[in-house]
C-alpha cells in the first residue's frame, strides 16, 4: 500500500506537469495575439496549432457545463412566465 507522502508527491508532480502544459499553451496563444503581423484573430488557427489547446477547452467548456445549467436554474424562478414559456418554445424547437 503506497504512502500518503507518495500520493501526496506523485500528485504534486501531475498538477506541476499539468501546469507546465498551461504555460506552454498560453505562451504559444500570447505570442500568437502579440504578432504584429497578424490583423485578425483566428481562433480556429489557435486551437489547431496549439498543441492541447482543443482539448483543454473542450475539457474546460464541459466543466463549466454544469456551473451553467445551476446558473441558469437558479435564474428561472426571476422570469416572467411570458420569458419561461419562450424558453421551453427554443427548446422545444432545438429538440424537434
Amino acid at each position: 500500500m503506497p504512502k500518503k507522502s507518495d500520493e501526496h508527491s506523485d500528485l504534486l508532480v501531475q498538477k506541476n506537469a499539468e501546469i507546465e502544459k498551461l504555460e506552454q499553451m498560453l505562451a504559444a496563444v500570447l505570442h500568437y495575439l502579440s504578432d504584429d503581423e497578424i490583423e485578425e484573430i483566428d481562433i480556429e488557427y489557435l486551437l489547431s496549432n496549439t498543441d492541447n489547446l482543443r482539448e483543454w477547452w473542450g475539457s474546460y467548456r464541459e466543466k463549466n457545463k454544469k456551473k451553467l445549467e445551476d446558473e441558469i436554474k437558479g435564474s428561472l424562478n426571476r422570469l416572467s412566465l411570458e420569458e419561461l414559456e419562450h424558453i421551453r418554445e427554443q427548446i422545444k424547437n432545438k429538440n424537434e
